[in-house]
């Protein structure tokens, strides 16, 4: 049964087929980072996504698990899929690297989200790839000092084309693959014609505002229920 149909189960049938689970799996932003060392999991996407479907029908319970880890990469996830993600017999997974892995090779990158989609299509679950956010375009004034290195380094990735190349690959190959794709990564890109990205991350690099979140909650929201 597919995550819409079961959205308007009734009791029998809620009864057969238990409640929805919804996991999410990333980095740090999924793991619901906001400033350094500060989690926040209330007005983090996925709590904001649940609270949109709730809205829709309440009757059934929506389980989101939550399966980000700070500081992880596509690479290194992928020996968290089965325990971590399809352990939970997943009615939706939400997918979402690339901040950390814009610091190694597309190649590497790509292979990894392969390998990733690749574990996941062998669930019945609905799979969506999720991109993220732009990363910083300058150093700003209150940049932590100790990440003030690192911030020079995300910005030369933003301007230099390198997250753009990335991102764009990224979803080529979802949708080669017939992944889903919610790309909050071009609304970061058409948002930045009229608004400074740098302030829009809590970290001046690579975490989006406690408010930024609304736009990934949004997107997963319009992708999830696209056609009802």
């Amino acid at each position: 049964m597919r995550f819409k149909e079961k959205l308007f189960m009734d009791h029998w049938q809620l009864e057969k087929e238990g409640p929805i689970n919804i996991v999410v799996f990333g980095d740090s932003i999924t793991h619901g980072c906001v400033e350094t060392d500060v989690f926040d999991y209330d007005t983090v996407y996925w709590n904001r996504l649940r609270k949109k479907i709730m809205e829709v029908r309440n009757y059934v319970p929506i389980n989101i698990i939550n399966a980000g880890l700070e500081g992880t990469t596509a690479k290194y996830s992928l020996s968290r899929v089965e325990a971590q993600v399809l352990s939970h017999h997943p009615d939706v997974i939400i997918i979402c690297f690339g901040l950390n892995d814009v610091n190694g090779t597309l190649e590497e990158y790509l292979e990894s989200l392969k390998l990733i989609f690749d574990k996941c299509k062998k669930s019945d679950a609905e799979i969506v790839f999720m991109t993220p956010n732009m990363l910083n375009t300058y150093v700003a004034e209150d940049v932590l000092e100790q990440h003030k290195e690192y911030a020079t380094v995300t910005a030369d990735y933003q301007n230099n084309g390198k997250m753009d190349l990335f991102m764009s690959s990224a979803v080529a190959l979802a949708e080669k693959m017939q992944i889903s794709v919610c790309d909050c990564y071009c609304k970061w890109k058409e948002l930045s014609r009229e608004k400074d990205i740098t302030l829009c991350l809590a970290n001046r690099i690579n975490h989006p505002t406690r408010e930024m979140h609304e736009l990934f909650a949004e997107s997963l929201f319009e992708t999830l229920f696209k056609g009802l």
